[in-house]
């Protein structure tokens, strides 16, 4: 019997409370008891190493000293980034630095900077361990005083570090990147303006990290199982195709999928990518139409974060902490609008993939990780395209190993006389250093096998 992918949202709900973000010791201890297993069993980690920790020694002492305030700007392509380097500042990093020959002045934290909808879709466990770890939460698409004066004080009154994915979202490739946003060049450069002003000394630094998944044996059986639930989904069979070409024939099938859905008529030459493109400004259009809004901007990022925060708005109604004083003719509207929301979130969800999925297909000769990283990427076209969402992505390839690529010190404050004279180019001067140095964390991983 066919039983849909997606069971749809029907009903609208009161407001996520989040308590105040702190450093609570029950939250610690659950995650000093609970975070390796979690590691493993969720995220499918057996091992960690970290390479060129010197400068991630350092950027810490200091920090943690009193003599600088460290912003760790971390890759986020997968989606268990901040678990991982939470849970690994937490318990490891000490003793790996005093292996190094540095020592800490005190035991190393750090406070993560997350999205608001993070907590809307993470379940209680989630809105209870992220602020009783100290994690901060923001809004992307509205403004967000509140949100943006906790991470001003976190780096203002310091020692601990403040986490941040200058990507903004999950990315899905850890062979590029994509995109940066300017927001974490940006809060940094604020931070050292503050600072100025009130006489500290401390300089502004950012550690850019790269984070890194290798695979065992295990790892072709598993890219095996998962090209196999593809073709099971789009109707294709293993018949001999070599495979690239299985891939591609997977792809192509979603891709004419959503060109119907959409009604749009593919051309003998159009390229993939220029196929996708289409398809998203339908799909955006589509939910701006099904929301009754305008576009927010030309920009499709930008369009991309309206309709989400419109959407979760709507199903998830803030500033309400219960929905029993409404009339039952409004708890009906709201239903029905909480129902709308959904379905248009549905087209937005597609778009926040598909734009990151305009990468090669791999053959048979390129790197494990490589294929393993397109295959799942692939179901999530799939999944997106049933109704999916991130939430539904993963398909953990177990046991992986994880390689901890930091890049040298970006000192912001050292860059402040320019940043005054020309904010524009200053932060579009840091923002091409943090990319190379992305980048040059991607050739070093290549080369190093764990």
């Amino acid at each position: 019997m066919y039983k849909p992918y997606i069971k749809p949202v029907s009903a609208a709900a009161p407001d996520v409370k989040l308590s105040e973000s702190r450093i609570s010791k029950l939250a610690l201890l659950a995650a000093w008891v609970f975070g390796r297993l979690y590691l493993f069993l969720f995220l499918g980690i057996a091992r960690i190493v970290l390479r060129n920790g010197k400068p991630f020694f350092t950027a810490c002492q200091r920090a943690l000293a009193g003599k600088s305030r460290c912003i760790i700007a971390f890759r986020h392509p997968n989606g268990g980034e901040a678990q991982l380097l939470l849970w690994y500042i937490l318990f490891k990093l000490r003793s790996r630095a005093r292996r190094g020959g540095v020592r800490f002045c005190r035991r190393p934290y750090v406070s993560f900077v997350y999205g608001y909808e993070v907590a809307r879709w993470g379940g209680k466990l989630a809105r209870w361990i992220m602020p009783g770890l100290g994690s901060l939460p923001v809004h992307h698409a509205k403004m967000d005083s509140t949100g943006m004066a906790r991470i001003f004080k976190v780096i203002s009154d310091g020692p601990y570090p403040l986490a941040i994915a200058p990507e903004g979202q999950v990315s899905y490739t850890t062979e590029s990147v994509p995109r940066l946003e300017q927001g974490t060049v940006r809060i940094g450069f604020q931070a050292a303006e503050r600072l100025e002003r009130e006489k500290k000394t401390c300089p502004v630094e950012i550690l850019p990290v790269s984070i890194h998944f290798r695979y065992g044996k295990m790892g072709q059986w598993s890219l095996n199982k998962l090209i196999r639930k593809i073709e099971r989904y789009t109707g294709f069979r293993e018949d001999g195709t070599d495979f690239r070409g299985r891939l591609e024939r997977s792809r192509n099938f979603i891709l004419e999928q959503n060109e119907k859905r959409y009604g749009i008529q593919p051309g003998p030459k159009k390229n993939f990518a220029d196929r996708v493109d289409l398809i998203m400004d339908a799909a955006l259009d589509k939910a701006e139409k099904l929301l009754g809004i305008n576009p927010k901007s030309n920009e499709l990022v930008e369009r991309l974060y309206h309709i989400r925060q419109i959407c979760w708005d709507r199903m998830i109604i803030p500033g309400i902490n219960s929905l029993d004083r409404l009339t039952l003719l409004e708890r009906a509207l709201a239903d029905l609008t909480a129902g709308e929301a959904w379905h248009a979130s549905r087209h937005m969800e597609l778009v926040d993939f598909v734009w990151y999925f305009r990468v090669p297909v791999p053959s048979e000769t390129d790197p494990l990780h490589v294929k393993i990283e397109y295959a799942q990427n692939l179901w999530d076209f799939a999944s997106r395209t049933m109704g999916g969402a991130y939430s539904n992505r993963v398909v953990n390839v177990h046991p992986k190993r994880v390689l901890i690529q930091v890049a040298p010190i970006i000192n912001l404050s050292a860059r402040l006389r320019e940043y005054k004279k020309n904010k524009k180019e200053a932060i579009a001067n840091a923002m091409r250093d943090m990319e190379e140095a992305f980048l040059d964390c991607i050739d070093r991983a290549s080369e190093y096998q764990i």
